[in-house]
């Protein structure tokens, strides 16, 4: 079997794309692979550390005022289509997945026009422009929220959820939390802004960290790099003092950590929301507003509605609703049970392997 994925941008859609290839190497060891993304996104640090053969084109995305960019943006998107029927038709692969961002836009609609088997993923609750685009010309939309059904076609379009999730439901516990000068054996609050870090959070956490050093559960805050030196002068004496308190800059193996934590604090992303639903970890997201069509925030209400998250907008987050938000969880077993549960339930640990099985149709039929 021979598989194109293409995807680019941003974390949100290579690391879905990166787990689901990983997934078929080890169901099927013998299927051969080609990553296309674009020249300038995230890919392009990301992809030079696998094995994965990797190929760019350069694309942007349109602007949304009246721009001539807007001209240079069709002209790329043409050539990109022409240079990608060229790729296509060098590698023949079985089958295309497109994870998102313009460079798929590129690729899967050259591979829908040389027909052949196209599927798209959409990670979020609200899909991309790009996505709503291809939407009419691919054979198979998968999605990773059952609301996202209502912007596609219902007879193409199956919930499989996001391989990301998979990949870290067989993560067990263990005593990674030593490694943060924490207690293994006791109550832990993750909190993070993604891997630059998030303002709003980083200066309610600043402001809570007085009143989290009296709890009796303990914190793991990954600041992000451009955070963490401000967070270092900002606690100044209080570091030595605040023993169940451990601030990173960056935490690699978030997937282990977080098997290993009690409670979440965070943005609401795609890719963070499968990881935790999969562990059946509770949460409690604080959107980005800063994002296309607002999508975290409804990421987030699907998640709210199920009782699986409470959200704090980032206009209203404050160290003192933040603190007494997760008082509200960590010191009531019960409400830490019930939302554990629904995050459980809300989790699709077999994301890959639905997605597979989607391929395999796509082939056959």
């Amino acid at each position: 079997m021979k598989i194109v994925v293409t995807g680019g941008g941003t974390g949100g859609h290579i690391y879905p794309a990166l787990a689901f290839i990983q997934y078929v190497k080890e169901v099927q060891p013998d299927a051969e692979f080609l990553y296309i993304g674009g020249t300038r996104g995230l890919e392009n640090k990301i992809l030079p550390q696998t094995d994965i053969p990797f190929e760019t084109l350069q694309i942007q995305g349109f602007k949304r005022s009246v721009s001539f960019e807007n001209v240079k943006t069709v002209y790329l998107f043409l050539k990109s289509v022409s240079e990608a029927k060229k790729r296509l038709k060098q590698f023949k692969p079985d089958v295309v997945i497109g994870t998102g961002g313009y460079v798929s836009g590129a690729v899967m609609y050259a591979a829908a026009k040389l027909k052949i088997p196209t599927i798209v993923h959409e990670q979020n609750s609200v899909p991309g422009i790009t996505n709503k685009f291809l939407a009419r010309y691919v054979d198979h939309i998968g999605i990773s929220f059952p609301d996202a059904a209502a912007y596609f076609p219902k007879d193409k379009t199956t919930l499989v959820g996001n391989p990301r999730g998979q990949q870290v439901s067989g993560v067990h516990q263990s005593t990674i939390l030593s490694n943060y000068h924490l207690d293994p054996n006791k109550k832990t609050v993750l909190i993070f802004g993604g891997s630059q870090g998030a303002l709003k959070i980083n200066q309610a956490v600043i402001q809570a960290l007085p009143a989290f050093a009296t709890k009796d559960y303990q914190i793991l805050y990954a600041s992000g790099e451009r955070y963490y030196k401000e967070i270092e002068e900002s606690i100044g004496i209080m570091k030595d003092a605040a023993k169940n308190i451990s601030i990173q800059p960056y935490i690699d193996e978030m997937a282990e950590v977080m098997a290993n934590c009690d409670l979440l604090i965070g943005r609401a992303g795609a890719t963070s929301i499968a990881e935790f639903t999969s562990l059946g970890l509770p949460a409690i997201l604080i959107p980005s507003p800063y994002v296309t069509n607002d999508h975290q925030t409804k990421n987030a209400l699907c998640l709210v509605q199920a009782g699986a998250v409470k959200m704090i907008a980032d206009s209203e987050l404050t160290e003192i609703n933040l603190v007494a938000t997760v008082d509200e969880i960590m010191n009531d077993p019960a409400v830490h049970q019930k939302m554990a549960k629904a995050a459980k339930k809300q989790g699709i640990p077999d994301a890959s392997t639905r997605l597979y099985a989607l391929v395999q149709q796509s082939i056959r039929s």
